[in-house]
């Protein structure tokens, strides 16, 4: 285990073309780390930084606190899972996972044991005779998994590894992914697009856009209190909903009609902003303190176990998460509530929580 150091970390194309924007981070000895972000957003390349596949522009990368920017790969003490599984498709499992420490002309009976603890370990120790195209995707992946258990590396990085998985499988993988990381209590860097399984997978997330980091911070801070607003409509399924406000001596007006009394903690801020709330903090039936917002129902969207109810508020429109058996039509006036706790502010221009 190590820990793994960003400090000012830029990455440029051509000399022009900046990708990564002057890029901080501290990874825990130990911690499970997801960068999270759009297609472009500069996650994997980050990652190939620190594997030493992409050139450092400027700035450090540390590894166990030394600095590995003009360190080759195989001397960073770090083993990658790629999106595609990489193996040879003429060589057993057996030997697809002992290839690199064959390389390194490890003993064969320290082989051995190693590939059979990695291969019990990921469930595939009853296969290890059979050649690539015997198996499945989901068993493939926990073969190149496997090599990378086999080295006993300092740091393990995973870029996109389940991209090429079926929904079921993705969600079997991760499960088998957290439960790898709370067995070995290694370093784990993870790259992914899909936001679910850098909430369901992280200790900490690093959520990133145009090269920028957004934020970084624990998923329930990621959810509940996002800093910006690119994080806050990032992350979600659906996301926050986010609309225009004016603020003025504590009201924010909403849609042009519909005025809101803000809690004291964001009743000093004045001007326009979004604000946001999150579509399960969106209920039908009131609580003491709740802010009532008149809606009209403009969609609904069953989902088996709850439905998604779009509600016109004013000229915007909110996205709700209610129960199974809601089914009023479109057009029907009903009351929406909040409470003020559930409320966030976003500064317009720069995208800052206001909070």
């Amino acid at each position: 285990m190590a820990a793994v150091e960003l400090r000012r970390v830029v990455k440029t194309y051509d000399g022009k073309h900046t990708i990564i924007h002057g890029l901080d981070l501290d990874i825990r000895e130990g911690e499970f780390c997801v960068f999270v972000g759009p297609s472009g957003c500069g996650k994997s390349t980050l990652l190939r930084m620190i594997a030493g596949l992409e050139t450092i522009t400027s700035g450090e990368v540390r590894i166990g606190g030394e600095v590995v920017n003009d360190k080759p790969p195989r001397a960073r003490d770090i083993a990658m899972v790629f999106q595609d599984y990489a193996l040879y498709p003429h060589k057993t499992l057996y030997d697809n996972m002992a290839f690199g420490l064959r390389l390194r002309k490890t003993p064969e009976d320290e082989i051995k044991r190693r590939v059979m603890d990695a291969a019990k370990l990921l469930r595939i120790d009853h296969m290890l005779d059979r050649r690539p195209a015997a198996l499945s995707g989901g068993q493939r992946q926990r073969v190149a998994i496997g090599r990378a258990i086999v080295r006993k590396p300092a740091v393990f990085l995973f870029d996109e590894p389940l991209s090429n998985l079926d929904a079921q499988l993705r969600q079997e993988m991760r499960t088998e992914i957290k439960r790898l990381h709370q067995r070995l209590g290694a370093t784990m860097i993870y790259v992914t697009h899909d936001q679910v399984e850098a909430m369901t997978l992280a200790d900490r997330i690093a959520v990133l856009s145009a090269g920028h980091k957004m934020q970084y911070d624990t998923p329930d801070a990621i959810y509940n209190r996002p800093a910006a607003l690119f994080v806050a409509g990032f992350t979600g399924a659906p996301p926050m909903n986010l609309i225009d406000a004016s603020l003025a001596h504590g009201v924010a007006d909403v849609g042009n009609s519909v005025q809101i009394t803000l809690p004291p903690r964001l009743a000093a801020h004045g001007g326009a902003c979004k604000l946001g709330v999150r579509p399960e903090n969106l209920r039908l039936a009131p609580q003491a303190g709740d802010i009532v917002l008149p809606a009209s129902v403009s969609l609904l969207e069953p989902l088996g176990s709850e439905t998604l109810v779009s509600f016109k508020v004013g000229s915007s429109e909110l996205i709700a998460r209610v129960s199974a058996s809601f089914r009023e039509a479109p057009g029907t006036q009903l009351a929406v509530h909040v409470h003020p706790d559930h409320l966030h502010l976003f500064n317009p221009q720069n995208g800052a929580a206001l909070n």
